[in-house]
């Protein structure tokens, strides 16, 4: 028999190993927050022109909770400037993250070296046409549609922990006020986070016109093509309301594997099983916007055409020059976050809209479409909180807002993680657009635009 005291010693030898075990490095943990690091430190550096210290203070400030302590702990990125990399090294490995033009910066697979760069996605050069037609400007003087935008941005009045980068409002097609924080201007971008979902609605909205896709076919993806796959009933539709009906994770998904990790949309976004009917819940998921956006690509079929087409399609016909649309390394867009942009370029999208998808006398998306995007879909979020908080619908790909927000009708929104947010109120001709790095309960933006509406009519 073993004595008590020789089974209360091995006890304490078990808990102390689990302890002990438990308390060592994750190598899997650690490789996604060295790719954040190397992500965010390659797309602020080499897309926004941002130095390693303001990156640290901003794009690498107020993350994820659970990476706070893995990043601290982490060496500094190394910077190649005639490469064009990022590496940020971690106990186990490295993590790369490599800049290309117009396409901002792809990470790498885990575990290789620079070399890999080379096999990336390329694209030939835009710019070389005319310059874009600059946006017409009408700067008020008003002092209380002044002091709501200077408002913005005390960290207070509209949210505590809410840190404001830039403010831009459009009323009757021509800018009346604007105002950035210090280290930001009209030419540097962001990181969009989710509001690039509402720009994978733009250039699906594109295709739809060129007739490349139809939104009720069903999406035809190769890997959902097997006799008896019902992930083959979802349609193109399904993925931009947000009910493919395919499993997530937790709301949003977080997809930190295709975000940080170097994984590919097709082996983390696609691949997940039915779980509903499509078309009848509701479930925010970044996997659905980036396997609409792979159903374009399989569709078309030429992987250079498709990689150059939001470009020839969208974003030079708006001049949005300052727009990067990120992929990961296999040449997918991860257009459910990583677009990096500025206020004015995102302000060019909403003007597109409030046209009815007409720029400069171009038709770029199908009329009616604007109706399309902010039209409640079949299956809606909740839209009360426990607490009586309204909380917006959801459209296709953009969020819905009304009179229970304090808007007018019809108004909807593309809206992102930190606080990103491009408002378009079609009832008073109106754009609103916010950039910041917020942290905590966020930013007020049904306040923020309300009070804009009452200065505006003042």
């Amino acid at each position: 028999m073993i004595k008590p005291r020789a089974l209360l010693w091995g006890a304490a030898l078990f808990f102390t190993a689990g302890a002990a075990h438990a308390q060592a490095p994750d190598p899997a943990h650690l490789s996604l927050v060295a790719g954040y690091k190397a992500a965010f430190t390659c797309s602020a550096h080499f897309n926004a022109g941002r130095e390693v210290e303001e990156i640290a203070g901003d794009e690498l400030n107020r993350i994820y909770p659970d990476y706070r302590e893995a990043m601290a702990a982490l060496p500094d990125a190394v910077i190649d400037e005639k490469a064009k990399t990022v590496t940020v090294r971690y106990d186990g490995g490295a993590r790369i993250a490599a800049w290309r033009p117009y396409l901002g910066c792809a990470q790498l697979p885990a575990m290789t070296g620079e070399g890999a760069a080379g096999t990336l996605p390329y694209v030939k050069s835009f710019w070389d046409r005319a310059a874009p037609i600059p946006l017409t400007e009408r700067l008020s003087n008003d002092p209380a549609l002044l002091d709501i935008a200077e408002a913005a941005f005390d960290r207070a009045t509209y949210g505590a922990g809410t840190e404001t980068t830039a403010v831009l409002i459009i009323k009757d097609g021509a800018i009346v006020a604007e105002k950035y924080r210090e280290g930001f201007d009209a030419t540097i971008p962001q990181r969009t986070w989710s509001v690039a979902k509402s720009i994978a609605a733009t250039v699906i909205g594109a295709a739809v016109h060129d007739g490349l896709v139809e939104v009720d076919d069903p999406a035809g993806l190769k890997a959902w093509s097997s006799p008896g796959d019902p992930r083959g009933d979802i349609t193109l539709e399904n993925l931009l309301h947000m009910s493919s009906g395919l499993t997530s994770p937790t709301a949003g998904n977080r997809t930190d594997d295709v975000y940080f990790g170097g994984g590919r949309v097709v082996d983390h976004a696609i691949t997940n099983r039915l779980v509903a009917a499509p078309g009848t819940r509701w479930r925010y998921a970044n996997n659905d916007t980036m396997t609409a956006m792979r159903v374009l690509r399989e569709r078309m079929n030429n992987d250079q055409q498709y990689i150059e087409y939001p470009f020839w399609r969208v974003l030079l016909p708006l001049g949005m020059e300052h727009t990067f649309l990120e992929t990961d390394w296999n040449g997918d867009f991860v257009m459910s976050s990583q677009v990096w942009t500025t206020a004015r370029d995102l302000a060019r999208i909403g003007l597109l809209y409030l046209a009815d998808g007409v720029w400069e006398g171009e038709r770029i998306l199908p009329k009616g479409w604007a109706d399309y995007v902010a039209t409640p879909a079949p299956a809606q979020p909740p839209l009360t909180r426990a607490n009586g908080a309204q909380m917006p619908g959801y459209g296709a790909q953009f969020w819905l807002f009304g009179e229970r927000h304090g808007l007018p009708e019809g108004t909807y929104a593309a809206q992102g993680n930190r606080g990103q947010y491009l408002v378009i109120i079609p009832a008073r001709n109106v754009l609103v657009v916010r950039r910041g790095f917020d942290d905590g309960g966020g930013f007020d933006i049904a306040k923020f635009c309300a009070d804009l509406l009452a200065a505006l009519e003042g």
